[in-house]
């Protein structure tokens, strides 16, 4: 103990002066420290942000014309109509452009695809020709481009056409069928024929004949069906004698 009250005051100061620049320099090596662990993570950010800079570089133009927004650096697929309200305004007038365009496109194809359905309403037999030739009714139809008036179907849009018809006979003759003739300006054309075996040996013969088969029709012709056989017996219902035709 003597010997520490016996340390000079000289000495005392300097141990002093000693431990303040020992703190001083723990203190600056601990700030720079984290200076630099701090400047290192900012290098590392600003790195990364340069390589994501870099990837979506190509997006930035597709996303604004997209409707994705696209700050300078990233590409977020964010939509930006809540930033430009002109924009909205632009692309709801389109659309109500677009549903009136399928709509006239959807009423286009409904002219397009005209059909007509045909029901029997009575047979006329032409002795002269030996022929039995049927009238119809409207059963089905859409469009405007086939029209039916007594026998004859009349044609005023071109086109191709699916025809298809049948008719259920009721004759002792061996054989019944029919044709389906088309008239245009002067000349006839047999697009489809019909022909079909009567059972023999029954009390009442009873056949049906179908056909079906794809066409041109030029504006303006006509189609009939008729039995080449005068007086034929024909059964005359909706469900068993019929005759169409559409556009396809």
């Amino acid at each position: 103990m003597n010997n520490h009250h016996n340390i000079p005051a000289c000495v005392w100061k300097l141990k002093v002066e000693v431990l303040k620049w020992v703190l001083v320099c723990t203190v600056a090596c601990t700030c720079v420290g984290v200076v630099y662990i701090q400047w290192t993570h900012i290098w590392m950010l600003r790195a990364e942000m340069a390589e994501m800079t870099q990837r979506f570089r190509p997006l930035e133009t597709a996303g604004t014309e997209g409707g994705i927004c696209c700050d300078s650096a990233v590409c977020y697929g964010v939509s930006c109509y809540h930033r430009f309200p002109e924009r909205r305004k632009l692309e709801g007038g389109r659309d109500k452009r677009d549903v009136a365009e399928q709509r006239k496109q959807r009423k286009r194809r409904q002219k397009q695809h005209t059909f007509l359905h045909l029901v029997p309403v009575s047979s006329q037999s032409y002795n002269d020709h030996d022929t039995t030739v049927l009238s119809w009714a409207l059963g089905q139809s859409r469009g405007e481009g086939l029209q039916v008036s007594g026998d004859t179907v009349t044609v005023e849009a071109e086109g191709t056409y699916f025809i298809y018809s049948q008719v259920l006979y009721k004759d002792t003759t061996w054989l019944m069928g029919h044709v389906i003739t088309k008239r245009l300006k002067g000349a006839e054309t047999k697009l489809m024929k019909c022909l079909k075996s009567m059972p023999s040996n029954v009390s009442v013969p009873l056949n049906t004949c179908y056909t079906a088969g794809i066409s041109f029709l030029e504006s303006g012709s006509t189609l009939q069906l008729s039995v080449p056989r005068k007086s034929a017996e024909l059964i005359l219902t909706a469900h068993a004698t019929f005759m169409g035709l559409f556009s396809i």
